[in-house]
């Protein structure tokens, strides 16, 4: 069994999805379930986690749709508007849904690197327990001293980080992202996503030995029970094909016993998630 707890979904045009540079143009098509489906077929996908990629309150209620009507969809990460001062009434409307199991905001992209240690902010976030929702941390490496701090504020909320935090892959760089990730992994409240990881090395030319320092540091900072798949499709189509990084993921972890392997490819995203 394998859960892909880490996708995204969407009908594009330019004006929602300006982040999508030049570079990026082979995302700047439409990829919904059918998409989807084709990709994970062949690949032992039993499940999916989709994640926001707008920060508008109208695609958490499409994905939200989505997943009543798509049974792979066991779950959706959505955006509501944390630091708002209605937060509870959005909370109030979405938060009960079954399939709403996360929320997230692009911490990386906001202008401010200590965003996420605001009054507004966290006083959002301190609500997502009495909904059962956990927190999805998107961040680069250089938030990572930011992000433990900002752990520490809500020791009984469920995080999970995405994509290992972005450590500078392409750039062969450990540290400090290594020191940073004992450090935040400490907290037994934070799971973490093998995702997004080709992305951050050369699109072209990375190789699995340049990944693997990465992933054996998260494997022996949070362990399996802790450590979950993602693919992070479409945006891995960037530098990886859906089934080219499935099978290098399955390398990884292949050394792990029986258990431990499940644990990370399903066990974890359904402890997390509540799925």
């Amino acid at each position: 069994m394998l859960i892909d707890a880490h996708h995204h979904l969407w009908e594009y045009n330019p004006r929602d999805y300006a982040w999508m540079t030049d570079a990026m143009a082979a995302l700047r098509h439409t990829f919904v379930v059918p998409e989807l489906d084709a990709v994970t077929r062949g690949s032992g996908v039993d499940g999916t986690v989709v994640v926001q990629a707008r920060q508008t309150l109208y695609e958490t209620d499409w994905l939200l749709d989505l997943a009543r009507q798509n049974s792979i969809l066991l779950g959706v990460v959505g955006w509501v508007p944390l630091s708002a001062p209605d937060v509870r009434a959005h909370l109030d409307r979405f938060g009960f849904d079954p399939k709403l199991k996360s929320v997230r905001h692009v911490l990386q992209d906001e202008p401010d690197d200590f965003y996420m240690l605001g009054e507004d902010f966290n006083r959002g976030i301190s609500l997502l327990q009495r909904y059962r929702l956990a927190y999805d941390i998107l961040v680069f490496e250089r938030h990572l001293p930011q992000t433990v701090e900002f752990v520490d504020c809500h020791p009984h909320q469920v995080f999970i980080l995405d994509h290992i935090a972005k450590p500078r892959i392409g750039k062969n760089k450990l540290s400090p992202w290594k020191e940073n990730i004992q450090e935040l992994a400490m907290r037994e409240n934070v799971f973490c996503k093998i995702s997004g990881m080709v992305t951050e090395a050369d699109w072209t030319a990375w190789t699995e030995g340049q990944l693997r320092p990465y992933v054996d540091i998260v494997l022996s900072e949070f362990g399996p029970k802790r450590l979950m798949f993602g693919s992070d499709w479409p945006v891995l189509t960037l530098a990886s094909g859906y089934g080219q990084w499935v099978d290098t993921f399955r390398r990884f972890i292949a050394d792990l016993s029986a258990e431990e392997q499940e644990d990370i490819c399903w066990r974890t995203a359904k402890r997390a998630y509540r799925l």
